[in-house]
């Protein structure tokens, strides 16, 4: 992804961007900055100078919640979203070849192994869907 990005003209975005840039288009909307800062599972200085950079950069509009003023609200910029856009072709890129490579049955078995390495390390529980397959 990171060389489909830097191709692009988007090889500035720093480590943990990746992770909100890619957030943010799910999301399709405004996230509030307190859930990027939980979700990233880093200090609030270092989610604030990641977002600071974003935004410097010109990835990211940064404003004030129209419903408590005290709330940050973080959203795509036009080069945000073109550079998720990115990130996304690069990723069903990755996707279809690992596919290729090792077969549906085997990613679906790393993706359950790895949600419940997740889930030990206390990082999040595990989808209902996998707790059930491997109960």
């Amino acid at each position: 992804m990171r060389c489909a990005l830097e191709e692009a003209g988007y090889g500035d975005i720093p480590k943990n961007g990746l992770y909100v840039i890619g957030g943010l288009a799910l999301e399709a909307g405004d996230v509030p900055l307190a859930v990027l800062i939980r979700d990233l599972r880093i200090s609030k200085q270092a989610a604030g100078q990641l977002v600071e950079t974003l935004v410097s950069r010109g990835y990211l509009a940064r404003t004030v919640d129209g419903e408590d003023r005290r709330r940050l609200i973080v959203t795509l910029t036009d080069r945000g979203r073109a550079a998720a856009a990115t990130q996304a072709a690069a990723r069903e890129q990755v996707d279809a070849a690992l596919l290729a490579k090792v077969g549906a049955h085997c990613i679906e078995q790393t993706r359950v192994a790895l949600a419940a390495l997740t889930e030990m390390a206390g990082w999040g529980a595990a989808p209902a869907d996998e707790q059930a397959r491997r109960t």
